[in-house]
């Protein structure tokens, strides 16, 4: 599968960097992986401060996979077992072909800690904090007002299919967090969504998309399906911030 040859390329190359450990998150590692459709959500952890020049190894590294099927959706954030602690420091990250900084989030902490896949080294246990009780609650919650909320009013942003996916499965795993205490896979969330009112039409076209083969959208369609999904979220967001807020 070209999934596993940019896998293995990709911890050939970083063998030079001496990471103590290589976990997969997301789709990846939880079962419900699509090539060609998931991202690979990596973590890895090097043995040594992140300098300057293990920046420019990192970019090397990257630079040289970008031939490779599927390297477009690879990303990869980087720690140390010294970083590793608190959901709110930033950390070296590729992503969207490009080098920048980002948090791991107390979702992917969890991730790792329920059902992350080691690829090489030591598991997550062994290196990563555990999340604090009522951590991951609160940032599901933030992001749903903080980030997902303020976005629903951005119409322009709704005619693209990621933010139409995205946008529905997230609402969908925050709420059964905030339920049931527990992540859930997109797949389940996908199968949540019609019982949390979400419109039908809607989610058939997400689930054609994601595990289906589905025809070029009606004329139309697009306009149509970005009005319903932002009128679904900001209602339910809005019902979401009030009752766990």
């Amino acid at each position: 599968m070209p999934t596993d040859t940019l896998l293995d390329r990709f911890l050939t190359g970083l063998a030079p960097l001496a990471p103590v450990a290589v976990w997969a998150h997301g789709s990846l590692a939880g079962g419900d992986y699509r090539e060609g459709r998931s991202d690979l959500d990596l973590i890895a952890v090097l043995d040594h401060p992140i300098t300057a020049r293990t920046v420019w190894r990192v970019a090397l590294l990257h630079a040289r996979l970008r031939a490779e099927p599927l390297v477009d959706r690879l990303h990869c954030t980087y720690l140390t077992p010294d970083t590793a602690a608190g959901a709110e420091r930033r950390h070296l990250t590729w992503a969207h072909e490009q080098l920048f900084a980002r948090p791991v989030t107390p979702v992917t902490r969890t991730e790792l800690h329920t059902f992350g896949r080691v690829l090489h080294g030591a598991p997550p246990a062994d290196v990563l904090p555990p999340v604090p009780d009522g951590e991951l609650a609160a940032f599901v919650v933030r992001d749903q007002r903080d980030f997902w909320r303020p976005a629903v009013d951005r119409a322009a942003l709704w005619e693209r299919d990621v933010w139409v996916d995205l946008g529905l499965l997230t609402f969908a795993r925050a709420t059964v967090t905030l339920r049931a205490g527990r992540l859930i896979s997109k797949r389940e969330a996908l199968e949540a969504l019609p019982g949390l009112g979400a419109p039908a039409e809607v989610v058939e076209d997400v689930r054609s998309r994601r595990y289906g083969d589905p025809a070029p959208p009606a004329e139309g369609w697009t306009a149509r399906r970005a009005r319903l999904t932002r009128d679904y979220l900001g209602a339910a967001i809005d019902a979401l911030v009030a009752r766990e807020g």
